[in-house]
């Protein structure tokens, strides 16, 4: 791996681990305000999906796993991959679901085989002391990874940068909205949709490939 690209995987793994000592396994635990806005973000995320009866899927930056709650309460048949650069956390989800035979986890920023889809739900959010031309090249290497490794249709969720001027804060990344879809149409598929309408200071992008 790229050293400079090891090194803020390992920022960023720091980071979560220490977010797990304190807060435990709860949103916070993972950098999120609460339970209502992750299962809100989660909802918009797995649209990708599309109704379907049995998928696989791959989740980048799994932390310790709460999108597969969301996946067993709203889907029947899946198998589940979560996947995280934080060692602590992968621990955690594996402790967690131990007896969950349709999920695995393994702490690596590439899954380790394709699936039906691929989300990555908040993994673009804290560059902590990267630049934005650093980070945007390391969002758009994982959107490279998604689209490899998602035989139907990935999904993925960034800050805004429509946010409040106020409210933004210096370790985060806003990403672009415009400039990301037309990225994914140009580079993915036709098949994108952009949902900026939920309620979050964030935006999800679809990519379907059918």
């Amino acid at each position: 791996m790229h050293e400079t690209k090891a090194d803020l995987l390992r920022e960023v793994a720091n980071y979560y681990s220490e977010k797990l000592a304190l807060h435990g396994e709860t949103p916070r635990g993972v950098d999120w305000n609460g339970e209502e806005g992750q299962a809100l973000r989660f909802n918009q995320l797995c649209k990708v999906v599309n109704g379907a009866d049995s998928f696989s899927l791959n989740d980048l930056g799994c932390g310790y796993g709460s999108l597969f709650d969301f996946l067993r309460e709203n889907y029947s048949t899946f198998s589940y991959l979560g996947l995280d650069v934080s060692e602590d956390m992968v621990r955690a989800a594996s402790t967690r679901y131990l007896d969950q035979h349709q999920a695995r986890f393994i702490a690596s920023p590439e899954p380790d085989a394709a699936a039906d889809y691929g989300v990555a739900s908040g993994i673009f959010n804290v560059r902590l002391g990267r630049t934005d031309a650093e980070w945007q090249s390391y969002l758009e290497a994982t959107l490279d990874v998604l689209d490899r490794t998602s035989r139907l249709g990935f999904s993925f969720n960034c800050l805004t940068s429509y946010s409040d001027e106020n409210k933004k804060r210096d370790y985060l990344y806003y990403a672009d909205p415009c400039q990301l879809f037309d990225l994914c149409k140009k580079r993915y598929s036709t098949q994108v949709a952009l949902l900026h309408d939920y309620g979050l200071y964030e935006f999800t992008i679809l990519v379907r490939k059918i």
